[in-house]
Parts: C-alpha cells; structure tokens; sequence
C-alpha cells in the first residue's frame, strides 16, 4: 500500500510538472501572440518559427529592414525578432524608429550568422498548435512567397545598395571579389545609379576599410586648381600659399581615392594621375621632393571613356590603367524587380524622419512606378517617392494619384 501510495504520489509529482511545463509554455506563447521576424535568412526564419515559444503565434515575416518597417504599418504585434545582419538597414536603427514609433513592441536581436543565437528550443520538436492559428501563420508567409528571391539573394547585396534582381546580384558579386584586392577599379553608368554607393561598399569590404575614404569631384575642380588640390602644395608655390598644404592623394593614405566623374579629369593632368597609377609617386606643387603613397584608386563615370579617347580627349594609356576591373551599373529601367524594395526603403526612411507611421505603397502605385522610365535612375525614383510622400498628407497608403500632379522633367515617364 505504501508502494502504491508512493507511485499515485509520483504521478501525480510528474503530472504537476507537466502541467506546469505545459502552463509555461502557453503562457509565453500568449505573451507573444503575435510575432515579426525580421531576417534575409529564410531557413533561419523558419527555425525560429518551430520554437515551442512562438509555434502558437500568429508571425508575419519580412526580409529586411525597410520591409519589417512597412509590415508593421499593417500589422500590430507583440513582439519583433531581428536579425543582427540585415541586408538593407542597419539593424540599432531599425529597433530605434520601432521603439519610437511602437513604444508597447519587445525587440528582441537574433543572429542568423551564429548558430548559438538559435535558442535551443527552436531545435526541439514543436508543441501541437491550433489549427487555425497555422492556418492564418501559413498564409502571411505565402503571401510574402513573391519576395523569396530577395530574401534568399540580399544578403550578398552590397553594404549601402538594395535589390535582388539579377544584374544588382551579378554587380554585387564581382564587388565582392574585388573589393579585398588593390586592383584600381572603374564603375560606369548613368547618372543617378549609385556609383558612388558602390565605391564605398568596395571601400567597407576592403582591408583599408578603417582608413580614410576620400571622394574628389572631377568635374567641381577648376583645372587651374587641380594639381593643388590632388597633390597638394608647398609654402610659397603660389601668391597665397603662405603654408603647405596635403593634397587630397595624401590625405587617401592608406584608403581609398574616389575619382568621380573621371571623364571630366583635364588633359594637363592625365599624365601626371597616369604617373602616379603607376608607382604610387607624389610631388607636392612648388617641392622637389618626390614621395611615396599607399592609395587604392576606384573611379567613376558617367560618359563612355573609350569615345573619349577616340575624341583625344583623354589619354588610352591612362583608360587602360583605370578600366583593370570594370564595373557597370544597370539603369533603374534594367532592374525593375528592384523598385519595390527600394521604394519601400525610401518610404521608410522619410517616416522616420517625419515622426509618423511608416507609409507603403498600394500595388496600383507600384505597378505604374514598374511601368515608369526613370531616366534619372534611383535618384529619380528617391526624389518621386518624397513628392508622393508629401502629397499623401495623412494617409497610410501612397496611391498612383500621389505621383501624377507634376509635369515637364518632374512626370513619370512610362516605357
């Protein structure tokens, strides 16, 4: 009888731990009913999702920072996983515009790059759930099944740039190879592309990326002035010089020197650049002395450099050294895929400075920005988006009529 009485009592020890076990899962459910998980990993997505903690949860899923902007916009939840590596946005900042605009959201960071960041309970076999709780959980996420290919391509994408059409992938891998050698590299394309955006993101990705990034204008120099302020000068070279001066060669060192605009690179100071490509030699206008430099060059333009030469207008011998690595940026109109996420990054971003709820576009208005020419490329695109984000006033949602009351170079331009 003692047995017996000792085997009901462990029962019931055990039934009470199960019990409580089952309690305390059920409750942490409830306490995140509703769930955005914010990562370009969709595996890890998935994962997350399987844990006993979040299985009785209703979850939407975005692939990247501006996306779980804009799902939030129509979806009040309890609770935000984000990844630490998203593709698009830095992550503090997304958490930052989520605790101001959403003051009553948990944020909780995760990793997709680290595998002890999956919480242990996302491995164990999942709780049995409400059949139409999953039901409603599977159709969010097929309703993002037109954004997989983003998802599972972004994380490639290069720091500072959006997209995951085709041609953005094949740029950003090239970049990638390139970026940790020395190699001098030429980007091309039209204006408003981003070639710059590129020039940093080989910069970020290189070994010189802790040392100076230096940007110089070839077309905003005077020729006049131009030896001066790429080589720099010595006290005394000029009326005016009263103290030396580096140029902005030597202020690069160590880092990088971006020519934009290159094209625009005077005839009288091709051979003296072309010297320097070659063995990293500097002499400071009005000094003898000849010094040493540890500079990686990326340029960039926007004409064709080969009819320049042809034109003798710039010299074959300097494009052959500048063009060792080409890189060529796709217009807008060549990667139309890319316009949804872009627009909604922009979007993104002009709410937060805003202080309001993040807008989003209908699919009316994104079909006529997909039907649009956009021959200023990106910069075009940023520049409509803020009009239509002014013109929307209150509303949540921009519409196709936000972006129509401008004519002349301010008109969408349909293919």
């Amino acid at each position: 009888m003692e047995r017996a009485a000792a085997l009901r009592s462990e029962g019931c020890l055990t039934g009470e731990i199960e019990s409580m076990a089952a309690a305390a899962t059920t409750s942490l459910a409830r306490s995140y009913s509703r769930i955005l998980v914010a990562s370009a990993d969709s595996s890890f997505r998935e994962r997350l999702m399987k844990g006993p903690a979040y299985v009785r949860a209703l979850t939407e899923q975005a692939v990247g920072g501006a996306h779980a902007l804009s799902k939030l916009a129509h979806f009040s939840c309890d609770n935000v996983l984000l990844d630490r590596n998203l593709p698009d946005l830095d992550c503090a900042e997304v958490a930052e515009i989520i605790r101001q605009r959403y003051p009553e959201i948990e944020i909780e960071f995760v990793d997709s790059k680290a595998d002890e960041s999956v919480a242990p309970e996302a491995e164990t076999e999942p709780v049995s759930t409400n059949g139409l709780i999953a039901a409603a959980a599977e159709d969010a996420r097929e309703s993002d099944d037109h954004l997989s290919a983003f998802s599972a391509q972004s994380a490639e994408t290069l720091p500072g740039m959006l997209g995951s059409s085709h041609v953005i992938q094949q740029l950003s891998r090239l970049a990638r190879m390139v970026a940790p050698r020395d190699t001098t590299v030429l980007i091309t394309g039209e204006t408003g592309t981003g070639k710059e955006l590129v020039a940093q993101a080989i910069h970020k990705l290189s070994p010189r990326a802790a040392h100076p990034f230096v940007v110089v204008n070839c077309a905003a120099i005077p020729e006049a002035l131009f030896e001066s302020e790429l080589f720099g000068y010595s006290r005394g070279a000029f009326t005016g010089a009263v103290q030396s001066r580096l140029g902005r060669i030597h202020v690069a060192q160590g880092g990088t020197l971006f020519l934009d605009e290159i094209g625009e690179l005077p005839l009288s100071m091709q051979a003296k650049l072309l010297r320097f490509l070659q063995n990293g030699e500097v002499q400071k206008l009005g000094s003898s002395e000849v010094g040493r430099v540890n500079v990686r060059v990326v340029c960039a333009t926007n004409v064709s450099l080969l009819e320049h030469v042809q034109a003798k207008l710039f010299r074959q011998d300097l494009y052959y050294r500048l063009a060792i690595f080409p890189l060529a940026i796709p217009p807008l109109r060549d990667r139309v895929a890319d316009i949804g996420v872009l627009s909604a990054y922009f979007l993104a971003q002009l709410s937060a400075e805003n202080n309001v709820p993040c807008k989003y576009l209908t699919s009316a208005a994104l079909s006529l920005l997909h039907r649009a020419y956009w021959e200023g490329n990106v910069r075009e695109l940023q520049h409509a988006i803020e009009r239509a984000f002014i013109l929307s006033g209150n509303e949540a949602a921009v519409r196709p009529e936000h972006f129509r009351p401008f004519s002349g170079s301010g008109q969408l331009r349909e293919v």
